[in-house]
């Protein structure tokens, strides 16, 4: 994530968790996904989404996409605030005895655990998720090519971009950071023109008489008797299954979990992330950001200014995806997110929406056949691989079809972000 958050006070009854907890593995075949191990919020490795049963996956053959605009996260990258916790973890095993006997999935502790992640930076796994991209972008959009790319000004964003231009185009390109276009707010760091957004998230609630963290470590030490392990070690070693999939592909950690574990996990991430950039932040600046956005992505589809270009390649953060869904309600839960519960089926999930390289592709298009029933400018959003089906704005049999809609009911549905403007009063009062 983007932006620091505090973790170590956000802590979920596992005892509600483990009763209502459905672990349903995705459909690829990948180790992760078999293990589960795409589950992580937003520390999540890139995975293509689920298809969304009964939306076609492609448009019918007469239809052309006619503009296209891509926000891309940066790839894996290395901790940001969390190696503390994996360092402690690491002291602990070091200056303790490791018992002879271990069950399998802690062999590996006989062997010692040393940590080499460097904080923040992007990946080779990263470099490698963005090149791979941009050659698959290449391929799904061969008329498509731009010489205007903005970026976050974080570096390993920076560094994203030139990885996914060198797998679209093969050459480098000059990148354009976003302190360069000189605007009082901008569409991929909103939140640095809104003194009152907080990266900081403590949510003041009731987490029950039980976290799941102690749990956890009753259960390792028990396993581990001479072995002293804190909850900040746990916490540790949580983390490093992630961030060591981000550098290396592979930890010796994500096997030490149980599934219910890692979905308490899973969901501790997903009230961090709903807390900052959805539904339950702190005076609704998530749809608010957000709107940012979606007023940019309708001047570009409308060509309000009259000089829209035919793609638009940008890059930032997963806050910058999640504020984007939440500002049309695109992964609002009917019931808000709570540390009490943990809905099954709940819709807001970053490791689905905003993992380690995702993509956010909005596509403009139009259709000739008269059977299609398309009528103007339509529109559709890629997600990570998949359509995202644009319900707030879906009218006709068609629309629930392709999980399209049209730009005019696109702009309609949007009202709440066209009605928004940054030093409004709406903007003000959660700014």
């Amino acid at each position: 994530m983007y932006i620091p958050t505090v973790i170590n006070i956000l802590q979920a009854s596992l005892s509600p968790l483990t009763r209502i907890f459905g672990f349903g593995g995705p459909t690829t075949s990948d180790i992760h996904s078999v293990h589960g191990w795409n589950r992580f919020g937003v520390l999540s490795p890139y995975h293509d989404r689920s298809h969304v049963h009964g939306v076609q996956a492609d448009l019918p053959a007469d239809c052309t996409v006619d503009q296209v605009v891509m926000l891309h996260r940066h790839g894996s990258r290395g901790p940001e605030g969390e190696e503390n916790y994996i360092n402690k973890l690491v002291e602990t095993l070091d200056n303790s005895t490791i018992p002879n006997h271990l069950p399998p999935n802690l062999q590996f502790l006989k062997y010692g655990y040393k940590s080499n992640l460097v904080p923040k930076n992007l990946t080779i796994i990263g470099r490698q998720q963005l090149f791979d991209h941009g050659v698959e972008f290449a391929l799904d959009y061969p008329g498509f090519s731009t010489d205007f790319v903005v970026s976050s000004t974080t570096q390993r964003v920076i560094d994203s971009a030139s990885y996914f231009i060198l797998g679209m185009f093969g050459r480098g390109m000059d990148i354009v950071t976003v302190d360069k276009l000189e605007l009082p707010v901008n569409w991929i760091l909103p939140w640095e023109s809104c003194p009152k957004f907080s990266p900081w998230v403590e949510l003041e609630v009731s987490w029950g008489p039980i976290s799941y963290i102690p749990l956890i470590r009753q259960r390792l030490s028990a396993l581990l008797p001479g072995v002293e392990l804190s909850d900040e070690d746990v916490r540790g070693a949580l983390n490093a299954c992630p961030y060591d999939l981000a550098a290396y592909n592979a930890s010796p950690w994500c096997g030490v979990f149980e599934p219910h574990e890692l979905a308490a996990f899973d969901y501790e991430s997903d009230l961090i992330s709903d807390g900052i950039s959805g539904y339950i932040s702190r005076n609704d600046t998530g749809p608010i950001l957000g709107s940012v956005y979606i007023n940019k992505l309708i001047e570009r589809f409308s060509n309000a200014t009259g000089d829209a270009r035919q793609l638009y390649l940008e890059f930032g953060h997963d806050v910058t995806i999640l504020l984007v869904l939440s500002a049309m309600n695109l992964n609002k839960d009917v019931i808000p997110l709570t540390p009490e519960y943990m809905p099954v089926d709940r819709k807001f999930r970053g490791s689905e929406q905003s993992p380690f390289a995702a993509r956010m592709i909005w596509e403009k298009f139009t259709c000739k056949d008269s059977y299609v029933t398309f009528q103007g400018s339509q529109v559709r959003l890629l997600l990570n691989g998949e359509t995202y089906p644009l319900t707030p704005c879906r009218k006709s049999l068609q629309d629930l079809r392709f999980g399209t809609c049209s730009l005019s009911e696109f702009v309609k549905a949007n009202a709440f972000s066209t009605n928004t403007r940054y030093g409004d009063e709406t903007w003000n009062a959660a700014c």
